[in-house]
């Protein structure tokens, strides 16, 4: 613990939560209430922001609304900065996994950028500069994703937007470092696999049974403050499927597709390949076995290779 991060998260200062009715930002709303902050929650879930904040033995402002309307943030900032005068920890949580894949519409993908990144960037636009000029110790959380770092295919929306979540809180890191000299900070907060309704919809913690391999969000709680304390940019979460051995493994892949020019995403493309592979085997075996004049001549003689057929596929840009 350094002293600038004790004046930080500290009894009476005031954190503003988005996405705080439930899961992570619920979990972070009460750790943070139980060592004495004063908070500010925002969600589109009225009722159950309501039940959190009326459990809640701390101050608190609740406000519901969409994290991607402007608009609703700016009411936030005003009344924050008029009842409590001061934002100590900016925590941008709000979420959605909606998907999208990359020929999709711009309709799918608006949604997912609007709430997952642009909202970050103008919640940072209205509270950040209030925060520098302060002239006290304050941070801006930002909640990334492992799917921003490795990218796997499967939701191209979702990935791009944690993506620019890294860049953006990043950038942002070196511009507050110049501006204020370390006294207002940045911090990407990456969870592993987590317990909570995102991953989990419909999750009801006080009946369901937690599944083995996810940590619970007050796991993830717990690991954010001892990191955020040693000053920590990059705070990435394990799980108890995964650990930082294993994570860092992932993420030296995905930087090495670019260093060593293998093809896009080659952690999956390889699976591809796998699977090519193992059709082509099934066909030769075929072929072998069964008799069909003039339908594929001089197979052998071309002596086509899968490898060279998965290289065509690949070119193409065909994807797992």
């Amino acid at each position: 613990m350094t002293q600038r991060t004790d004046q930080v998260i500290a009894a009476g200062r005031v954190a503003v939560v988005t996405g705080a009715a439930k899961g992570l930002g619920a979990a972070m709303a009460r750790r943070l209430a139980a060592l004495g902050m004063r908070l500010a929650l925002f969600d589109n879930d009225a009722g159950a922001l309501e039940d959190l904040g009326s459990s809640l033995e701390a101050e608190t402002i609740r406000m519901a609304g969409d994290v991607a309307d402007g608009d609703a943030l700016e009411k936030l900032r005003n009344e924050v900065y008029d009842r409590f005068a001061d934002v100590a920890l900016l925590i941008n949580n709000a979420g959605i996994v909606q998907g999208a894949g990359p020929w999709d519409g711009r309709t799918l993908w608006t949604r997912q950028m609007d709430v997952n990144f642009f909202a970050v960037v103008e919640a940072q636009h209205l509270f950040v500069p209030g925060m520098i000029n302060a002239n006290r110790p304050s941070a801006v959380i930002n909640l990334g994703s492992k799917e921003g770092i490795t990218t796997p295919p499967g939701n191209a929306a979702y990935s791009v937007a944690k993506a620019g979540i890294k860049v953006l809180t990043e950038q942002l890191s070196h511009e507050l470092l110049k501006a204020t000299q370390g006294r207002v900070t940045a911090h990407l907060l990456v969870p592993g696999y987590t317990w909570t309704p995102m991953n989990f919809p419909g999750l009801n913690p006080l009946s369901d049974q937690k599944p083995d391999e996810p940590w619970t969000a007050e796991q993830v709680v717990e690991l954010f403050l001892e990191r955020f304390h040693e000053e920590d940019f990059y705070i990435i979460c394990p799980d108890n499927a995964v650990t930082p051995a294993l994570d860092a493994k992932r993420i030296r892949w995905a930087a090495e597709d670019i260093v060593q020019n293998r093809p896009a995403l080659s952690r999956w493309a390889s699976r591809l390949e796998r699977r090519v592979r193992a059709l082509g085997s099934a066909v030769m075996s075929k072929c072998s076995r069964v008799q069909l004049p003039g339908l594929l001549p001089n197979w052998r003689r071309a002596q086509l290779s899968f490898s060279h057929l998965f290289r065509q596929i690949m070119r193409l840009k065909y994807t797992a």
